[in-house]
């Protein structure tokens, strides 16, 4: 077969695409030039073999390719005749492997380039990350695959891809969504890549199971739902609930507040609350204690369910805001002088 690419990644001919990248990573790092300036020349090879048995196994074309016919096959030199969607014949059209240059997988890979001398064609030009490549030493001197070590962990020199940054999304909730729970679908479309390579558009539906008691602020993550692109790791996409203004109820933590208006008469000679809750039930609330302005009417456990115990609830609130007679009449007052005065 020639070349032994499974033997230079060191992996076995059934090799999933995780473990390609974990000993394409492993070897690319402990073989690029950079890293080895005594042994530049060897290095270079090692690094470039490395790569071109990484492009070609990655790529479900190539491999399918040359586990078929080696190293030949993706020359083009034994065009397999007539089937397998590769026609041969004198004047066929053969498959064709256009290798890419070590640098372009390594920067691919790991989100930055690192050019050494004799290969690429960078010059002096700074790479995506803003290193500039400099003279014999190329841009990462040794104290740059000290801190890959060192973000490793094991001495490997692994360094994992970069992540997208976080992409946040507001959710707005009713109040009667957040008391009673519910699944919200929510319809995203995202760049792709496909298996040739090329980033293509899909549409996903995603459900988002709001849990009684969730509170304004509270995160759902979907990991790795951003755009994919090469050498990044797709971003996740957070839900940031907030809640909808209510025309009865304001919540306080895990407290409903209603604030009913009633008259003064009321507010001294008792009252009878009438609501309606989140859940569609109607309660009949006697106040009969005398309502001063600052006065509160504690229901317990008519409030909002608690996340972490949905059965348990806090408490309803009812404030009031008494309705003051604008004018009293003589005999009015006289009235009431004569009622409200102790004897």
């Amino acid at each position: 077969m020639g070349v032994d690419y499974y033997k230079i990644l060191q992996v076995e001919r059934g090799a999933s695409d995780d473990d390609l990248k974990k000993a394409y990573r492993k070897l690319a790092m402990k073989w690029h030039p950079d890293k080895n300036p005594n042994n530049k020349k060897d290095a270079e090879a090692k690094f470039k073999q490395i790569s071109e048995a990484y492009d070609v196994l990655s790529d479900p074309q190539k491999r399918a390719v040359y586990d078929q016919y080696g190293e030949e096959g993706l020359q083009g030199q034994v065009p397999p005749p007539g089937a397998g969607g590769f026609p041969g014949g004198g004047n066929g059209t053969s498959f064709r492997f256009n290798p890419r240059s070590a640098d372009d997988i390594f920067s691919e890979f790991f989100g930055f380039s690192s050019p050494f001398g004799g290969m690429g064609d960078m010059g002096g030009r700074a790479g995506p990350s803003g290193f500039s490549r400099g003279g014999g030493g190329g841009m990462f001197g040794e104290d740059i695959f000290a801190q890959f070590r060192s973000a490793a962990g094991d001495g490997s020199g692994h360094m994992p891809p970069r992540k997208g940054a976080a992409i946040e999304k507001t959710l707005l909730c009713s109040l009667e969504d957040l008391y009673k729970g519910t699944t919200k679908k929510m319809k995203i479309s995202r760049d792709v890549i496909d298996a040739s390579g090329r980033p293509t558009t899909v549409e996903e539906i995603l459900s988002i199971e709001i849990k009684p008691g969730w509170k304004k602020g509270t995160k759902i993550t979907f990991p790795e739902k951003g755009n994919e692109q090469r050498g990044v790791i797709p971003a996740d996409l957070v839900f940031i609930i907030d809640e909808k203004p209510h025309s009865v109820f304001k919540r306080d933590g895990n407290d409903l507040v209603a604030t009913q208006k009633i008259s003064l008469v009321e507010a001294l000679t008792g009252y009878t609350a009438q609501l309606t809750t989140l859940d569609g039930r109607n309660l009949t609330i006697p106040v009969n204690s005398i309502i001063s302005p600052s006065y509160e009417e504690v229901v317990k456990g008519e409030g909002m369910p608690i996340p972490k115990d949905p059965s348990k609830k806090g408490n309803l609130r009812i404030k009031f805001n008494i309705k003051f007679p604008s004018r009293l009449t003589s005999e009015q007052k006289s009235g009431i002088k004569r009622l409200l005065t102790s004897p």
